[in-house]
């Protein structure tokens, strides 16, 4: 086994889509030759007066790189080819398998293994006669955890034992105290209260629409007068003397405060209507 060995076996199994044929031995005797040639680098690096600078040990450490990139590269060609083969024996079809060495052959014959193994069991799977992993995990956790949940809801449920007094007379236990039932009975209390009294209250009087966003003077302050303008420009937002906010874009009709209506029709930036427009 040489380089030139490994080169020609790269060249035929890039030139065909099937296997090429080798020697049972073919990694083992590229093993042999890899050893060999890192022995013959290290006696030329004892006998270099600097390795380093060796013509001799560099060389021969590129043989050795380009001999494994070689070897690598025909391991990772016939590794896609022995997969197809193997898909193709489990599925009862005409497989070549010729050809093998020793590593690949076990391989081929475990790949095909595994996946007949696997088919049965997606049939298995698809009729009901199986269950999936992750069935089967569940399956195994549940008893565990089934055992778990019953003991918390025993924790939870059980009741306490009666406790004994210095002069041997037992005591039952007090039932917890629970503050909800008592402020239920107030709620339901002062529910029924209501419900006693049939009087429905008074109706509130209909409202005006146009006094829908108009603010309730105070008792004590006077009216405020108020225009109806229609906005011109793009105003902004303006603070009232109604202590409202107002947004004035154009075309928008709005009716303000005297005070802060004025100002706008001043620079014309509103205009007045009348009730009758």
């Amino acid at each position: 086994m040489n380089l030139e060995d490994l080169r020609a076996a790269q060249t035929r199994e890039r030139a065909t889509d099937g296997l090429q044929e080798l020697r049972e031995s073919f990694y083992e005797e590229v093993a042999d030759y890899l050893r060999d040639l890192e022995d013959e680098r290290d006696e030329a690096a004892a006998e270099a007066d600097d390795p380093f600078r060796s013509e001799e040990v560099q060389q021969l450490t590129d043989e050795i790189e380009t001999a494994e990139q070689v070897a690598e590269a025909i391991y990772e060609r016939r590794m896609g080819k022995i997969v197809k083969q193997a898909s193709l024996a489990a599925a009862g079809m005409r497989a070549n398998a010729d050809g093998l060495t020793t590593e690949e052959t076990a391989l081929y014959d475990d790949l095909v293994a595994r996946i007949e193994e696997n088919k049965r069991h997606v049939l298995d799977v698809i009729a009901g006669e199986a269950t999936t992993d992750r069935d089967a995990a569940a399956t195994s956790e549940s008893p565990e955890r089934s055992l778990d949940l019953e003991r918390e809801s025993a924790s939870r449920t059980a009741e306490p034992e009666p406790a004994s007094t210095d002069d041997g007379e037992t005591v039952a236990p007090s039932a917890p105290t629970d503050p909800e039932p008592a402020a239920s009975s107030a709620a339901a209390a002062m529910g029924d209260e209501d419900r006693a009294d049939p009087t429905p209250p008074p109706e509130e009087p209909p409202r005006d629409a146009g006094d829908v966003d108009e603010p309730e003077a105070a008792a004590d302050e006077p009216a405020l007068s108020r225009k109806t303008v229609r906005v011109t420009q793009d105003v902004g937002e303006i603070f009232g003397l109604d202590e409202r906010t107002y947004t004035l874009e154009a075309d928008d009709v709005v009716t303000l405060p005297k005070e802060n209506a004025d100002p706008l029709l001043e620079r014309d930036a509103a205009e007045e209507l009348t009730p009758e427009q």
